[in-house]
């Protein structure tokens, strides 16, 4: 029996922030790095950069400070479950995060969810809680090949509305 792992990154967000985007877990390589998309192929950073029309961030520090600039709040759906490797489709036990300590501090006002697992996840265990309307992005994941880079940033346009700058 695999042991549950637990998420180890704390939500990104403060008071002026207002949308939440969602991933579904952290892969091993953000858990081994303490934060969001830590694996330098995960295009994460590189669409909200091409979206926003800056310079990709690079250090943690940039990247907390991108979020929080843009009001952007940053977490995942899952706060533990039993997952092999960074695969979503391995995850079982599912147990998720409680986003009313991000709810209550900021006027989130649309989540946005990075793939099709963050999307049913959150539909199985958040949607009905937060009743905040969400929308699914394609995952930003080196395993969604078929989509560019250019192709996801274009997608990924649906947040500008909700940011700030």
């Amino acid at each position: 029996m695999d042991m549950p792992v637990l998420h180890n990154i704390p939500p990104v967000f403060d008071e002026n922030s207002r949308i939440l985007i969602l991933g579904s877990f952290p892969s091993v390589k953000s858990r081994e790095g303490e934060f969001f998309y830590h694996h330098p192929r995960n295009r994460f950073w590189r669409v909200l950069a091409a979206v926003c029309g800056e310079k990709t961030p690079e250090t943690i520090q940039e990247k907390r400070a991108f979020l929080l600039e843009h009001g952007i709040a940053l977490w995942d759906v899952i706060a533990s479950c039993e997952i092999t490797g960074s695969s979503d489709a391995s995850i079982k036990n599912a147990v998720p995060n409680d986003l009313r300590r991000i709810l209550k501090q900021a006027d989130i006002r649309q989540i946005f969810t990075n793939g099709q697992t963050a999307h049913r996840m959150y539909q199985k265990y958040l949607a009905g809680e937060t009743r905040l309307p969400e929308i699914a992005l394609p995952s930003t994941s080196p395993a969604n090949a078929a989509w560019s880079l250019e192709r996801l940033a274009e997608a990924w346009r649906a947040i500008l509305p909700g940011i700030t700058k």
